[in-house]
């Protein structure tokens, strides 16, 4: 089991990476991950595709997801364990369902130090023009919206609705009614996976943004499927400035006592984006054995 996003024990997103999986059916993997209680699970298979090393399937709790940010990450920090990478290797490749995802490599010696998934373009989906109903759905005034940006849903694989708010104090009074946000949403024709509120409100450390992510059902406490899109949303309009594309950190999970630092990079012009790659270390908090009657012994 890794912590993601973090280089701290018990802080970051919890992650259990299966390194021995065969045997189990898709409705085995999806059972173990709500056995986990995760947010996410991921099990290592041989590459199956031309181009790529491993095979990577990621489950939430509801089934099969074609992509995510911090199961791909702390995936790779448990390939290096297990003799599938290599020391000063420069990057591994993984089939996902949404295609082949390159992550480069980081390395202290031969320690694996971090990890740069490379996710896809930006798509700018629609804007809410109803800020007060957003507000609304958030519980909070709707002053503490920042004038300008607008709330707009933006994907690089996923789709998140960003919600730009005044100070850090505003994004950690928010509280997701998920029915009205649901409604709201349908009615503007969006279809996110959740919220993402910000800041980029400085303090006294290096973050860019201090960001949350809110689900209809949960908050998360990192997010790399959503702060990829956050670097492009923020780059676009212009919360960051060009020269600092390439150096933007968001701060999350705060709030839930599982603080995590997400590292983006963002090439390209604000109109033009061309690469969008989301970074982090991970660390091994613990391993073992999982055994389930009707099942094989799987390794995590």
């Amino acid at each position: 089991m890794y912590d993601v996003f973090t280089d701290t024990p018990l802080t970051g997103n919890q992650l259990a990476v299966f390194t021995n999986p065969d045997g189990l059916s898709t409705d085995d993997m999806t059972r173990i991950t709500r056995e986990m209680n995760f947010s996410e699970c991921t099990f290592i298979f041989p590459a199956e595709q031309p181009g790529t090393n491993i095979r990577l399937r990621i489950f939430c709790p509801d089934g099969e997801m074609p992509f995510a940010g911090h199961p791909v990450i702390g995936s790779t920090f448990a390939l290096a364990p297990e003799g599938l990478l290599t020391p000063g290797q420069p990057r591994v490749v993984f089939g996902l369902g949404l295609g082949p995802t390159a992550v480069d490599l980081e390395w202290n010696g031969a320690e694996l130090a971090f990890a740069w998934m490379t996710q896809q373009a930006p798509t700018y989906g629609p804007i809410l023009a109803d800020r007060g109903r957003m507000a609304a759905a958030l519980g909070i005034r709707p002053d503490a919206l920042l004038a300008g940006p607008p709330i707009q849903q933006v994907s690089c694989g996923l789709p998140f609705v960003f919600v730009p708010l005044t100070s850090r104090v505003a994004v950690d009074e928010c509280s997701l009614d998920g029915r009205a946000a649901q409604a709201t949403f349908t009615d503007a024709a969006m279809t996110p996976r959740g919220v993402v509120v910000f800041s980029t409100e400085s303090a006294d450390d290096d973050a860019t943004a201090y960001t949350r992510m809110l689900g209809t059902d949960r908050e998360d406490p990192a997010t790399g499927s959503a702060n990829g899109p956050l670097g492009c949303y923020l780059v676009r309009y212009g919360l960051v400035p060009r020269e600092r594309a390439g150096h933007i950190v968001s701060r999350q999970g705060v709030k839930m006592q599982r603080p995590s630092r997400l590292h983006i990079r963002i090439a390209g012009e604000p109109e033009n984006i061309t690469g969008v790659q989301v970074g982090g270390a991970s660390v091994l908090i613990g391993e073992g054995r999982l055994e389930a009657i009707g099942m094989p012994e799987v390794k995590r």
